[in-house]
């Protein structure tokens, strides 16, 4: 229903940035959910008890003090610039400042870590329902997977941004009551009630979360650093998080929206490492064997042992969690595409009905090349996810986070043919580098910081081959 209302007469303009319309309490809210989506719901929670982990115990909440630091960067240096040059994609602000191969290798950047991470997240919500909900019920998982991206292409393929804004924010109160009334539960029937379980948790040898061994991959300052720069990159340079901001009214908005939801997002991360640290303390208490796959214990729990009434909310809470996130990646990676390759705003040669009709085709693609993405990695990945998320985005953000240090904070040209070769070669040679340190680097391993050596990396190749000349915007 939402999206047959919002999708009337909706244009390229209402699909790409809301027509600079959307309210921006809404915007921050629907956020949230789409944070969070169900890596956070499912994985969070059950790496707590793996304290070999970088996220293990509450350390994730030194990455959460990053984010935060991250947000508030986003929306003093970076908002401000993507509303002054009056942007649609994120990435045209290279073609301005580099040239057309930097402005490419980002949009391409972009595409390539959208698609794999936003793959990766509902792939987690798929394998939870497959192994959990369907197949009792003898559901193929391709099956399941297809649904999922059907239904999400339903309610997308029109509206865009103009029907996400507002399906976002249902689906964020979903996800965000189904974690309150999961931790009620668990209260009821560990007999502490609420406020006893926290105090459980705060005794617990769960809620260590400080650490200070340097040569540790949960060492305070490397995970801070890093959560900063995650935010940075896999928000502020990402097309689907800022497409959210830029279709805001005006710049004031738009970071209203931003500090109202880092502070928000900051005490439900804290929220969800609890829940993780009292699902183990239920564990404990009643005997339970540990699931061979942390990602499993939420909902092998939720469904399997806790009242009916906790599965019917988890199944809730994740769903909303799940289309959260993919509905909005999908929809970025149609406008990124669209605009940065198909050249959609410089387009004089055909009308708009047929761009309108092109973007249903792409919006078609991507939703076609996700679901052959999911069904993939149910058979190559075995590892937490949320790992696996924030491991990818070393890799995939670092080049992003190169080209844009490099643009915002030098005043140098470069010679815009290198830039694809540099932003290649950044990754490969971190991934050697990330391979040998403890050989390197007298023991010391490379955790989620890694996007920072990467990006900078991108930034040392930029200024090799940058240009004797200084920019200017007139230039």
């Amino acid at each position: 229903m939402i999206a047959y209302f919002t999708g009337r007469g909706t244009g390229n303009a209402g699909f790409f940035i809301g027509e600079k319309k959307s309210p921006w309490f809404l915007v921050a809210f629907g956020m949230i959910g789409a944070s969070l989506s169900g890596v956070t719901f499912i994985s969070i929670p059950g790496v707590i008890g793996n304290f070999a982990s970088p996220n293990g115990k509450f350390s994730y909440m030194q990455l959460a003090l990053g984010y935060v630091a991250g947000y508030a960067v986003i929306a003093t240096v970076l908002m401000p610039l993507y509303y002054r040059l009056n942007l649609t994609s994120i990435y045209t602000y290279l073609e301005q400042r580099f040239g057309f191969w930097t402005y490419k290798t980002g949009a391409a950047f972009f595409l390539l870590s959208r698609t794999l991470g936003s793959t990766l997240r509902l792939f987690l919500v798929a394998i939870v329902l497959q192994k959990f909900v369907f197949d009792y019920w003898e559901i193929p998982f391709e099956l399941t997977v297809l649904l999922t991206l059907a239904l999400i292409l339903a309610y997308t393929f029109r509206g865009g941004i103009k029907t996400i804004v507002w399906t976002d924010t249902f689906q964020t109160f979903f996800l965000l009551l189904s974690l309150i009334i999961t931790i009620v539960l668990i209260g009821n029937e560990l007999g502490t009630g609420v406020l006893g379980l926290f105090r459980k948790v705060q005794e617990s040898s769960y809620s260590q979360l400080f650490f200070w061994e340097p040569k540790a991959n949960n060492f305070f300052f490397k995970q801070f650093f890093s959560g900063m720069f995650t935010a940075i990159v896999m928000t502020g340079l990402d097309q689907d998080m800022m497409q959210k901001n830029n279709s805001c009214r005006n710049i004031g908005e738009a970071q209203k929206n931003m500090f109202t939801f880092s502070f928000v997002l900051f005490f439900v991360n804290l929220l969800f490492v609890s829940l993780g640290a009292m699902l183990y303390l239920y564990i404990e208490t009643a005997g339970i064997q540990e699931p061979a796959r942390t990602d499993y214990l939420f909902p092998m729990l939720a469904l399997e042992y806790f009242p009916a009434i906790a599965g019917v909310i988890f199944i809730l809470g994740l769903t909303a969690a799940a289309y959260s996130s993919a509905d909005s990646a999908l929809t970025a990676l149609t406008t990124s595409f669209c605009v940065d390759f198909l050249n959609f705003e410089k387009r004089k040669d055909v009308t708009p009905e047929q761009l309108v009709k092109t973007r249903y085709l792409v919006h078609f693609g991507f939703t076609l090349l996700s679901f052959i993405l999911i069904v993939l990695f149910r058979y190559f990945l075995k590892e937490d996810v949320i790992g696996n998320v924030l491991t990818l985005a070393g890799y995939t953000y670092g080049p992003l986070l190169g080209l844009y240090a490099f643009g915002l904070f030098t005043k140098k040209s470069i010679y815009d043919g290198w830039a694809p070769l540099v932003c290649v070669s950044s990754p490969v040679i971190y991934f050697f580098l990330n391979k040998y340190s403890q050989e390197l680097f007298w023991g010391y391993q490379f955790g989620f910081e890694g996007l920072i050596l990467n990006g900078l990396l991108t930034f040392t190749g930029l200024w090799l081959v940058s240009k004797r000349n200084i920019y200017s915007a007139t230039t």
